[in-house]
């Protein structure tokens, strides 16, 4: 095939990518990504490559994903029925209570968000369904909860030594180096040269703590502020159930926390014993099984909100029933997207991206130090192309770990690619996660995405700095502090700039 491990591999993604940002609009656009794909993975043979839409792109990618499939499914059920027991709508008067301000309702968002580190999907959903009532009744718009929401997501994740993303990163050490590099020990290292996890999670919190916005969140901020009165965002059931407390949202939550750690923990155990390694929490969590963790959580929580909800007559047993469906609906559209964005990631899979971008370093090791800058930049371009950080950290971890192996630079490099990839999974429509935190927010997709772009490239900007520092100086501290002061000056300029060209305008 003549597109394989060339750049044509990444002109799907580019188009869907394209597509999305000048349309505004994801199912289309993804959609003829998949085409483009197919096409050019069959030689544009038209049957081939209808056949290969259906079953490669589509019904491959729900089987390859099956475990994050339900576990969506799952999670959606979960948060329709905490809504229906007037759980989400109990949490609101408590917080109408006890948050008084836009900027408390901010904050306790994003603690909200570091607090639920074990999976980025469970994050974007559990907080946006628990925080919509909260932030609509201080008029905070939908795009400003979604960036919350997404910007304290994979971060928080990215360096939560326990979480399916530390779990990812050290699987993907190539097994001839296993002997020698530690994946959970290496990850541990990295965390403090993960400048953009970092990085991001302090300009989340500055946002918040001072409501300097800038860019496209500055106008609809303003329009929030000026024009959207506060609106309830629970289900009218929801509402009318007196019998419903906080108790209700917050239980389910935490049982899903423990019990989704606990069946990592034991799924990962069990492969150890397996595969005749030590129980080491390295080796445990390193080797654990996290979307079936992850659908356990949910399985245990539903069934300790029925013993919940059903004898206190919250709501009757037919009721908790159809609060299945309700779930199903609340995800569908989610699914949908993902389903796209999974069939062309299979897509660029098929047409070897992995080979064109391992090109781009062959014969290029001699730039050692600049090599986690590079890292960096590669792996946000890809991520933001391909709309995956997993993806694009089990293409270039491979690449980073034979070039700095025995270097004290691989944790840097290691991060350098994990950070990269966080980026370019914040700043593309295409990506799973973004579409997961404009679902939790209740948020046009592509609103949250114009609107989150500046934050990211800004923030990225700020890491490019931080690596090129950090090459120099052999240690993160330096740089990272650095950064955190580059990203205070530029939330406060932009803001000031974005405020003259509205009052301008």
């Amino acid at each position: 095939m003549q597109f394989v491990g060339t750049f044509w591999a990444l002109v799907p993604p580019i188009i869907a990518i394209t597509l999305a940002l000048i349309t505004k609009e994801a199912y289309s656009s993804l959609f003829i990504g998949v085409v483009i794909g197919a096409l050019f993975a069959c030689d544009f043979a038209p049957v081939a490559t209808i056949d290969m839409i259906v079953n490669d792109g589509i019904i491959a990618a729900i089987a390859d994903n099956a475990g994050i499939f339900l576990f969506l499914v799952l999670l959606g059920i979960i948060v329709a029925l905490v809504n229906l027991a007037g759980g989400s709508a109990a949490f609101g008067r408590w917080a109408e209570k006890n948050i008084h301000t836009r900027v408390g309702a901010q904050l306790a968002t994003f603690i909200l968000g570091i607090l639920i580190f074990i999976d980025d999907y469970f994050n974007c959903l559990t907080v946006g369904s628990v925080m919509r009532p909260v932030t609509d009744r201080h008029q905070i718009s939908r795009p400003k909860l979604a960036y919350l929401i997404d910007a304290t997501a994979a971060p928080v994740c990215m360096i939560a030594p326990i979480s399916s993303w530390a779990a990812a990163v050290s699987s993907y050490i190539p097994a001839e180096y296993a002997g020698t590099v530690n994946g959970f020990t290496l990850f541990l290292r990295a965390i403090p040269y993960n400048f953009y996890a970092l990085l991001m999670l302090w300009m989340v919190f500055v946002v918040a703590l001072t409501g300097r916005d800038f860019g496209p969140m500055y106008r609809r901020e303003q329009l929030a502020i000026r024009q959207e009165p506060p609106r309830p965002e629970t289900a009218p059931e929801g509402r009318d159930r007196p019998r419903g407390r906080a108790v209700d949202l917050l239980l389910p939550t935490a049982c899903l926390i423990v019990a989704v750690v606990w069946g990592m923990a034991v799924l990962g155990r069990r492969s150890c014993r397996e595969a005749g390694l030590a129980l080491t929490a390295s080796n445990v969590f390193a080797n654990t099984d996290a979307p079936m963790a992850l659908c356990f959580g949910c399985s245990v929580t539903l069934l300790v909100m029925a013993l919940l909800y059903i004898p206190r007559g919250v709501m009757s047993f037919s009721g908790f029933v159809e609060g299945f469906l309700d779930g199903f609906k609340l995800i569908t559209s989610a699914l949908l997207v993902l389903t796209f964005a999974w069939g062309l990631k299979s897509f660029a899979a098929r047409l070897d991206t992995a080979a064109f971008v391992r090109g781009l370093f062959d014969g290029r090791e001699t730039l050692t130090a600049l090599f986690p800058l590079v890292l960096f930049l590669v792996g946000g371009v890809l991520a933001f192309a391909t709309g995956t950080s997993w993806g694009t950290m089990g293409i270039l971890i491979p690449v980073a770990v034979p070039v700095f192996a025995g270097s004290p630079l691989l944790p840097m490099a290691v991060a350098a690619v994990c950070g990269g990839a966080v980026m370019g999974d914040h700043c593309s429509p295409i990506s799973d996660t973004t579409i997961m935190s404009s679902t939790g927010a209740g948020c046009d997709h592509m609103a949250h995405v114009n609107t989150q772009l500046w934050y990211g490239l800004v923030v990225g900007a700020d890491c490019a700095v931080c690596y090129l520092l950090a090459a120099v100086l052999g240690e993160p501290w330096l740089p990272l502090a650095a950064g955190a002061a580059l990203v205070v000056g530029q939330v406060f300029f932009f803001h000031r700039l974005s405020r003259r060209r509205e009052g301008a305008a």
